[in-house]
């Protein structure tokens, strides 16, 4: 199959997997902390990428490690805490919907700082799915009132850590396959992870209980689909595409994500079905050739 096809194939199967990954982490923060959540989603990815990829590790040269570096700190590290803490405060839904920020932050990172050129088609396709995102924002504002905007300031600050990452991916870590991507990048978070657990108590506090048990299993959902196999994903979508057309993965999110909300109680309008179709017409249109 040509990369033209294969891409779409890897945006869609993207879209479903990281639009479930809302609702994953909304039901394993009934029973754990954020900061569990985030240190745990990073050792079980680490763990189940270093059984399906541990000879992937010799493919990684010491001029990758600097940025693999950043990759995981921009693209993981930080993301898993500020998201846990913001879907703790904020419907996973709408969290989803304020990270299609994404594809914006990444065509202005990428033509500030990484030298990449963009077309007409993708500045109107970014400020017709913008529109479809705020049309959801303010909807679920309305729906939501008593929910803390604050914290989407966190997701805010994910999205400028995800462009940069997918950027930086494009640029510098081209001539390494998406598998030795998402292992070298957890190999590097093992260690900040345990520090994590270690200073928050966790050794001394943590009980396992039925509701703590059902929360890991959760967890362990999300980091293999959500985090593992949509990493590897992700990072040969960037390979064979440009870094906005892969960042526009965040405007088909909050659809699924959205759909997950309403059969687990979120509140939905007819509104907020007419942003998503918004929304789509700006994916199509960031990604047409001409």
């Amino acid at each position: 199959m040509d990369d033209k096809k294969l891409r779409w194939i890897y945006l869609f199967t993207l879209s479903i997997i990281w639009g479930s990954s809302f609702i994953l982490m909304k039901k394993a923060l009934i029973g754990l902390t954020p900061i569990q959540v985030g240190v745990f989603r990073i050792l079980f990815t680490a763990v189940f990428l270093l059984l399906i990829g541990f000879k992937s590790f010799s493919k990684i040269k010491k001029r990758h490690w600097y940025y693999l570096t950043l990759n995981a700190l921009l693209g993981s590290f930080f993301p898993v805490f500020l998201f846990a803490y913001a879907i703790e405060k904020i419907d996973s839904s709408i969290t989803a919907v304020l990270n299609s920020l994404t594809p914006l932050n990444t065509l202005i990172l990428g033509v500030l700082f990484f030298g990449f050129t963009f077309k007409k088609n993708q500045v109107v396709g970014i400020i017709i799915g913008l529109l479809g995102t705020l049309m959801l924002i303010l909807k679920s504002a309305e729906l939501h009132p008593n929910q803390d905007y604050f914290y989407a300031i966190f997701i805010l600050i994910a999205s400028i850590g995800y462009a940069l990452n997918v950027n930086i991916l494009k640029k510098y870590l081209y001539d390494l396959d998406a598998v030795s991507i998402a292992v070298g990048n957890f190999i590097l978070l093992i260690i900040p992870a345990v520090v994590v657990l270690l200073f928050t108590g966790f050794f001394k506090s943590f009980e396992f209980t039925e509701t703590s048990t059902i929360s890991l299993f959760y967890l362990l959902i999300l980091a293999i689909f959500g985090t593992a196999l949509a990493k590897i994903i992700f990072n040969k979508l960037v390979q064979i595409s440009s870094p906005v057309f892969s960042s526009s993965v965040t405007y088909l999110i909050p659809i699924v994500a959205i759909t997950w909300g309403v059969l687990d109680g979120e509140k939905i309008s007819f509104l907020q079905f007419i942003s998503g179709f918004v929304i789509l017409a700006g994916v199509y249109l960031v990604n047409k050739p001409k």
